[in-house]
């Protein structure tokens, strides 16, 4: 058998529908300026699928920024990695910020959110340590966990009765191996927006020996009285042992970090191998994160816009009868009952007939039989646009309800 066979006899949950979706329903391309309306499929549409929580990407604070570390230091420098001939002065100034505003002694700059998360836990664990970890991680989290030679328990999302008899079941198996727990949770769920249960999760540490990795993409910058997280929203930052963040969600940009006692930092550093072997974070993209965490740090009336349209967008679709689940974050997911094919009646009729854009979560990603559209607000919507997608959604969720979609694939035909 030639192992290329698979490409077209078997493309997997989402390949399958390649030949019908791409270009729309997946791989869509979104043109124009980064902001609350932007162009897709030659319409100006009402975007609400663009991880810029903060409204920075389009900043001219931050543009100027970018556009003066690429004039002063082109996109290659510095060439090289880290460790051989990619080390500045300007890498580790940032560093320095970063573990500041998170409240750590030190932190390590990350080339990529997911594969920093990934290189992560394949340096942080051997085959005699145990990792225990939640139901719903993310993808980078499982990527990390799969090249990990030892043992590792899964608890269902957020039920401490479970983690507890898991806890319980990997220090048995650390005694006799001589090994160490690492837990791993999220501070937000990027899916549904709710919180990791981090309060009762660090409670569990004064009756088990275990290590706590919070992976808070969607935190860093959104959640707590400074938006350092979600661990400084629930004032548990001295128990989280390590702070994993990314620049893609409130900062707009690229790269992420890990903070924690120097010590950890330091092994990290000189251990996780999608550092080591990678070229370095080009200097553009370090200075402009430099400007992004100040704003961040210095101008907080960016967050309190978000939360503005935030607490407006989920009390409306509430009150007029749309689930939204358990969320506690800016990340606004509404639920709905139906099949992949409604899904995508229910997807081109928001895009074509009201235009507004977001995305559009089906299986294997939700259970089958959900149909979830998620909705990320920014500080640079507006309460208009908050009215008029409430109106829009609770209208096709009528439509839905009465089973006025037909229950098939189609692109290029709205079915009133």
């Amino acid at each position: 058998m030639d192992v290329f066979d698979k490409c077209e006899a078997n493309m997997g949950h989402l390949g399958m529908y390649a030949d019908e979706s791409e270009g729309y329903y997946m791989f869509p391309k979104l043109e124009g300026e980064i902001a609350n309306r932007m162009i897709f499929d030659g319409k100006e549409r009402l975007v609400w699928s663009l991880n810029n929580y903060l409204g920075l990407a389009n900043h001219p604070k931050v543009r100027a920024a970018d556009a003066q570390g690429a004039k002063d230091w082109g996109m290659a420098y510095p060439m090289g990695a880290r460790m051989m001939s990619g080390h500045t002065k300007y890498h580790e100034e940032l560093e320095q910020q970063l573990a500041s505003f998170v409240g750590r002694p030190s932190a390590y700059l990350l080339n990529y959110g997911y594969q920093g998360m990934v290189s992560i836990i394949s340096a942080m664990v051997n085959r005699n340590d145990v990792i225990v970890y939640d139901s719903e991680a993310h993808a980078c989290i499982i990527d990390g966990m799969r090249l990990h030679f030892g043992k590792r328990f899964v608890y269902p999302h957020n039920d401490m009765a479970k983690l507890e008899r898991e806890l319980e079941r990997a220090t048995k198996l650390a005694r006799k191996t001589g090994g160490g727990i690492l837990l791993i949770t999220e501070g937000v769920y990027g899916m549904a927006g709710d919180l990791g249960n981090l309060p009762e999760i660090v409670k569990l540490k004064k009756k088990y020996k275990f290590r706590i990795l919070i992976d808070d993409a969607h935190g860093f910058g959104t959640m707590g009285p400074t938006g350092a997280g979600t661990d400084e929203h629930f004032n548990v930052q001295k128990d989280i042992d390590l702070y994993f963040g990314t620049f893609a969600k409130s900062m707009a940009g690229i790269g992420g970090f890990v903070a924690g006692d120097e010590k950890v930092i330091k092994f990290l550093k000189y251990n996780m191998r999608s550092q080591i072997f990678a070229k370095s974070l080009p200097m553009p993209m370090v200075i402009g994160a430099m400007k992004r965490l100040e704003m961040l740090r210095d101008e907080p009336e960016h967050r309190e816009k978000l939360w503005t349209i935030v607490n407006a967008l989920q009390k409306g679709l509430k009150e007029d009868g749309l689930s939204i689940g358990n969320t506690a974050s800016p990340v606004t997911p509404v639920m709905l009952n139906g099949t992949i094919p409604e899904a995508t009646q229910i997807t081109y009729e928001l895009r074509e007939k009201y235009d507004i854009f977001c995305s559009i979560v089906v299986y294997p990603v939700v259970p089958k039989g959900t149909i979830l559209l998620r909705l990320i607000p920014t500080a640079v919507h507006t309460l208009e646009d908050v009215q008029y997608t409430i109106k829009a959604f609770k209208e096709v969720k009528r439509r839905l309800d009465n089973k006025e979609y037909p229950n098939e694939f189609k692109i290029g035909k709205l079915h009133s």
